[in-house]
Parts: C-alpha cells; sequence; structure tokens
C-alpha cells in the first residue's frame, strides 16, 4: 500500500505570520494535532504541532494575567515556533517507509509532498493505525493465533494449503523475526473453522503454538 492510499488530503495549514493563538484554535476546533506551515507561494516552509504551541505558551506559574497572556500569544507568530527542517513523505512512497520514517525520528506524522514540491496531504499516525486494524483483521471474527514455523522454502505456502484443505478461510496473515535464523513467527486469523480443527491442521508444519484465541 502507498501513501497516497490513506492520507489526508488539502489538510489544514497555515502561514509563517499566523499568530500562535489562531493556530492553537484551528487545532482544537479541527481536533488534528499539526499542521504544516505553507508561505505566500504555497511552499511548505515548516510544521507546527501541539507541542510547539504547548512549549510557546506560558508557564502555569507565570505571575502574567489572562489577559497579558493573550495579549502575548496574539503577538506570537507561528514563524517563530514552527520546526523548520521538516521530515516529509511523498504520494508513491509505500506505507512501510512511511511508517519508519515516523518511528526512527520519533514524529506522529509527515506532510505528502509530490514532485513538483506541492503539498498534498499529510499522513499521521492514526491513519498507520487503521491500516495496521485492517490488516490484522481485527474487526472480523475467527481464530486468531501465533505460532513458530521454520524458515524454509514453501512453508508459508504448505501452511495456506493445510488451512484450505480444512475448510478455513485465511482473513490475515504476517510474520514476524523469530528467536533465531532458522525459525520465524507466524501470526494469522482465520475464519471457517474451531480452535481444534486449525491445530490439527497446521501441527505437521508448525514448531510451537504461541498464542491461541477467538478473536
Amino acid at each position: 500500500m502507498i501513501v497516497s492510499r490513506i492520507m489526508t488530503e488539502n489538510p489544514f495549514t497555515v502561514e509563517p505570520s499566523t499568530p500562535v493563538t489562531e493556530a492553537q484554535a484551528l487545532l482544537r476546533r479541527e481536533k488534528i494535532h499539526r499542521l504544516p506551515v505553507l508561505d505566500k507561494h504555497g511552499r511548505l516552509t515548516g510544521i507546527i504541532s501541539e507541542k510547539d504551541l504547548l512549549y510557546a505558551s506560558p508557564s502555569p506559574a507565570s505571575t502574567l494575567n489572562v489577559y497579558e497572556m493573550t495579549n502575548l500569544l496574539s503577538k506570537l507568530k507561528v514563524e517563530t515556533v514552527m520546526t523548520r527542517e521538516v521530515i516529509i513523505t511523498s504520494p508513491d512512497e509505500t506505507l512501510e517507509d512511511a511508517a519508519r520514517k515516523m518511528s526512527d525520528n520519533n514524529i506522529g506524522g509527515l506532510p505528502v509532498v509530490d514532485a513538483k514540491g506541492v503539498l498534498v496531504g499529510i499522513i499521521t499516525e492514526s491513519d498507520i493505525f487503521r491500516v495496521f486494524i485492517d490488516l490484522f483483521g481485527s474487526r472480523k471474527s475467527g481464530i486468531r493465533a501465533t505460532f513458530r514455523i521454520p524458515e524454509r522454502h514453501g512453508e508459508i505456502a504448505e501452511l495456506s494449503r493445510e488451512i484450505s484443505e480444512a475448510g478455513g478461510n485465511i482473513i490475515s496473515f504476517g510474520t514476524l523475526p523469530g528467536s533465531a535464523h532458522d525459525n520465524a513467527v507466524c501470526v494469522i486469523k482465520v475464519e471457517g473453522l474451531s480452535k481444534e480443527d486449525f491445530v490439527q491442521a497446521v501441527e505437521s508444519s508448525i514448531l510451537e503454538v504461541i498464542d491461541i484465541r477467538e478473536s
């Protein structure tokens, strides 16, 4: 899956000259957590997040009264607190590469910029979570099993054949690195089989059942 399939198109944006108070109000009103910052030519020049705005606000221990705080923030512009070195992604980048960028840089979202440098969307952790839910078939009922399998050619094809011949239908399937180079961990969700029938169907091909449950 690529970024353009799940990104939010035409995201809310602000300009460098936008008062911080307006950016805060926009985040609260639209229930979002970050805003790309575009210059007067529509080019991406930064990004501002809830955390940036929190740091820009006076400390609760401040001796300023409410009027003074509001007046101070109204004079503060987005350009003074935004992140200027923006990590971006492209519409045709894979979802896993975009997720890796977020994880490696400890950020919750990426502006999506096309080949011409135009902002076309934004992708966030919430978008990734929704795909994660769908990939693992969390909205469908079935048997969810985690087990260890040998790391060998044709193993997954053999498992699929055994499940199909037993009358099961695979809803989702994924693998993770195992405890050593010769094994892998498989997470699978199947409908049409009981736990007992599922285990009986695959027991000759797996090394260990780690977890199995109705989900």
